[in-house]
């Protein structure tokens, strides 16, 4: 007599029956992959398929980038929301099993929306790590454990509700993912002080390739060199990071000032470029240009410091006093309140807006970056704004490095820009018409990248990995090239990308977690055959999973 199925099982066989009602006829990915899934976890599962009515907004719910939602562009055969640890582990086994691409999601920020989309023309399954956003702050011993479908805000939401005396050094977007913005580098208004995200992190847990649940300890300092900073989506599926939190005081001071290229932008930016790297480390002053009616270019000057306005209004007046900072444009704020400022928020908005991990920003775009090691000259301001001004959809971002970010050698994280790197810039053109004006945006932005190159890093012209661009080049079909992954892997990672292959080569050689551009192993002598199943669907053949 067969015993009967525990109540687990059941509840998650029947869930996924109403979801896959052919599942008792068709032989498909969903119905394989999900069936697997169930039988190596005792919990129900969540999965949904296009066929299901909620597979569309669950999709759209943190996508980025409406790029990568248009019609043209691959969706997942299945979007699976695991609840614990144990159903990230069965996802991968089953998706190695069955041969299935994986993409895992967990805030949806990737500029070229590999987490969620692909053009690599095979079928995938998403793993949204939504349902993981537990978050628990230690002020004991200064550390929290944040999951990776947490956003950034309710990281920082969950410092404050323990202390006003504590923080962490990462992005400016508070509804950006965890698990992805980590694997980056993580950089933020407090990197000139304490460095990265990634360079604060103490602890991970990661399930591999084999579908084991590692630890820092257990994965050895290579791999977890590689997860801090290296790029997500290469080396395995990130459960969660345990950071290590920074004391900030208890009142900080934030400021934005405009100036128009009329009131003598020109000459104020050339002086920036040489101050704001090299400023009291406390203070964090980026620029944000955008087009004002098209006949000008306003550059905003948006900072944050770590102290009180009076020591404020000292190192501006002393070391910056051309954009003439007065204390009236200056507000005093705990840690959490600047963290919204910074992040666009009005002063005074209730921090427990960072609870519904909602992005400010949900347009289609196209972004690129640079990082720059000379300042630019007039002449090269004069020509960029000119070049801007042929478009009135676009926003630029600089931000200085310098402070602990110039003290952090290049090679102690995959993350190269360090010392001698003034600013990054990230240019972002931007358009709400879909299709239309797609090929327009694409090519202005392309031209205005080429404009910039004399004034740029050379030797590689360095990128950050968290501005993905695959204008730098692509994976294709599942196929990884270390050549061809040279030209955007160098742009990247510098000299660390070859230690990043060989860490591949060491714990992925079959490749199994990959993307358009993820980091690619030295090739193998054995050969791996294949069999075709379908339509652009490929399955290992001969090989023991198990």
């Amino acid at each position: 007599m067969l015993a009967s199925p525990s109540l687990p099982i059941l509840l998650s066989y029947l869930v996924c029956l109403s979801i896959f009602p052919s599942w008792a006829t068709s032989d498909s990915l969903q119905q394989s992959f999900s069936q697997c899934v169930d039988q190596k976890t005792q919990y129900p599962i969540s999965c949904l398929t296009p066929a299901n009515s909620s597979f569309s907004s669950v999709l759209q719910s943190t996508a980025q980038n409406l790029r990568y939602l248009m019609p043209s562009v691959s969706k997942p055969e299945l979007i699976f929301m695991p609840s614990s640890e144990s159903h990230v582990q069965a996802a991968v086994k089953c998706a190695k099993q069955l041969g299935i691409q994986l993409r895992v999601r967990s805030g949806g920020h990737d500029y070229e929306g590999v987490s969620y989309a692909s053009e690599m023309e095979e079928p995938f399954v998403l793993i949204d790590m939504g349902k993981l956003r537990s978050v628990n702050v230690n002020t004991d011993s200064n550390t929290a454990w944040v999951e990776a479908g947490a956003t950034i805000g309710e990281l920082y939401y969950g410092i404050s509700e323990k202390s006003n005396v504590h923080g962490f050094p990462a992005g400016l977007c508070t509804s950006l993912g965890v698990g992805g913005h980590i694997t980056g580098g993580a950089y933020g208004p407090m990197m000139r002080k304490y460095g990265l995200g990634a360079d604060n992190v103490v602890d991970v847990r990661m399930v591999d390739a084999q579908g084991r649940i590692l630890d820092r300890e257990a994965m050895g300092e290579d791999v977890f060199w590689a997860l801090r900073g290296g790029g997500g989506g290469s080396f395995g599926v990130i459960l969660a990071w345990q950071v290590q939190l920074v004391p900030v005081p208890a009142t900080m001071t934030v400021f934005t000032v405009g100036k128009a290229a009329e009131q003598g932008l020109t000459n104020i930016i050339y002086k920036w470029q040489q101050v704001a790297p090299t400023i009291d480390d406390n203070l964090f002053m980026r620029i944000i240009f955008q087009p004002s009616n098209r006949k000008t270019v306003l550059g905003l000057f948006n900072a944050l410091f770590l102290g009180g306005v009076d020591d404020l209004l000292q190192v501006m007046d002393k070391s910056f006093p051309e954009i003439g900072l007065q204390r009236n444009d200056c507000t005093e704020m705990s840690w959490i309140d600047a963290m919204l400022y910074i992040a666009g928020y009005p002063t005074g908005t209730n921090p427990q807006v960072l609870l519904q991990g909602k992005s400010l920003f949900k347009n289609y775009f196209k972004g690129k970056s640079d990082f720059v090691r000379t300042p630019i000259p007039q002449a090269g301001l004069e020509g960029l704004w000119s070049r801007l001004l042929e478009d009135d959809k676009w926003i630029m971002i600089w931000s200085p490095y310098g402070g602990m970010m110039s003290r952090i050698p290049e090679s102690q994280t995959p993350f190269p820009h360090r010392n001698g790197t003034l600013f990054k810039i990230q240019y972002v053109a931007t358009w709400q018409d879909g299709n239309a004006s797609t090929a327009n945006q694409m090519d202005w932005i392309r031209k205005l990248y080429n404009y910039m190159a004399p004034y740029a890093s050379m030797l590689p012209r360095e990128a950050y990995v968290n501005c993905r661009d695959l204008d730098l080049g692509m994976n294709k079909d599942g196929n990884a090239s270390f050549v061809l992954a040279s030209a955007w892997g160098t742009k990247y990672f510098k000299n660390n990308f070859n230690r990043l292959v060989q860490i591949k080569t060491k714990v992925d050689p079959d490749n199994f977690f990959r993307h358009e551009q993820s980091i690619p192993p030295l090739p193998i002598s054995k050969k791996r055959k294949w069999k075709r199943k379908g339509k652009g669907r490929r399955i290992h053949w001969g090989t023991n999973f198990n």
